[in-house]
């Protein structure tokens, strides 16, 4: 690849924040077949204070069958790790191609390692994202860690999350327990995302994330806000409209924002047509220049 000035944009959604790149001219397509540059670019570009920083980086590329979807994404962690799915950043991502011209304006459908999943703008600065339904939910659990032990549910919301129970959301230390709980061998190999929830009151819950990739603490997480207000729900035995995606849970995050989630769950506890409306912000746009480029791609 050429070491030549490249556009990049940089938006957040609920809190996370995230590069997003267009490869539809195939500029990246060497990099991305090369996992080890690509690790080490990506963790040079989400460097904070000696990079752009960022909680991820998407690249926008062509997808492979146009007649089933509009756009492809690929996510990458802050660490450098590529992940099926993100929720906060599908909903940046949308917005991204949508101003940058790669798509028209309406719902997009944007193939992910996770699925299709559609976007589409909502009121005010909400996008709604429509994310697959949980699996491999596992209710009350019981996880030690040292001389604690965590009541748990579980569940792969495109990539998987831990949930535990708080009292006092304010007091938990997120970054020990999260980071235990994360590293926990019952769910080894990969390890999981830690969501702590406060219920505030039937529908609405606090949510604080450790998120793996980043190794730490975000100020929002859009597939655990999506698989906390889910489990939240089932545990407590929430009913009516918000368990027929007409009033959504709503989920207040680190950062402030208010995120909304909508599903539908049959007699069986089956949940389908679960979809994320998050906060996105557009940031900025600018270049990444050919001195960053050198260094991160370890060429110069």
């Amino acid at each position: 690849m050429p070491i030549d000035a490249i556009p990049f944009w940089k938006l957040s959604g609920g809190g996370n924040d995230f590069v997003c790149l267009d490869n539809h001219d195939g500029r990246f397509d060497a990099l991305l077949d090369d996992p080890v540059r690509l690790g080490r670019f990506v963790r040079a570009l989400c460097r904070r204070r000696y990079g752009v920083g960022a909680d991820g980086v998407m690249f926008a590329d062509r997808p492979e069958i146009e007649e089933l979807s509009d756009i492809a994404a690929r996510f990458l962690e802050a660490d450098g790790s590529e992940c099926e799915l993100c929720g906060n950043g599908t909903g940046c991502f949308a917005r991204f191609a949508v101003l940058h011209g790669l798509v028209p304006e309406g719902e997009i459908r944007i193939l992910t390692p996770a699925g299709v999943v559609r976007a589409r703008r909502g009121e005010g600065r909400y996008v709604r994202v429509c994310i697959p339904s949980p699996e491999s939910i596992q209710r009350d659990l019981h996880v030690c860690v040292t001389d604690r032990t965590f009541s748990c549910d579980y569940a792969v919301v495109g990539v998987p999350h831990l949930i535990t129970y708080v009292d006092d959301l304010e007091a938990v230390e997120v970054d020990r327990w999260g980071r235990a709980l994360r590293h926990h061998h019952d769910f080894h190999p990969r390890g999981v995302n830690v969501n702590f929830v406060q219920v505030l009151s039937e529908g609405k819950i606090a949510v604080r994330t450790y998120e793996f990739g980043v190794e730490a603490e975000t100020l929002a997480c859009g597939t655990g806000s999506a698989a906390s207000a889910i489990l939240t729900a089932l545990r407590f035995g929430w009913d009516g409209p918000l368990r027929q995606c007409e009033r959504p849970v709503l989920v207040r995050v680190r950062g402030g924002d208010e995120l909304r989630i909508f599903f539908a769950v049959n007699p069986c506890d089956c949940v389908t047509d679960v979809c994320l409306e998050t906060v996105v912000r557009v940031h900025l746009q600018g270049w990444l220049l050919p001195e960053f480029l050198a260094e991160a791609l370890a060429l110069g």
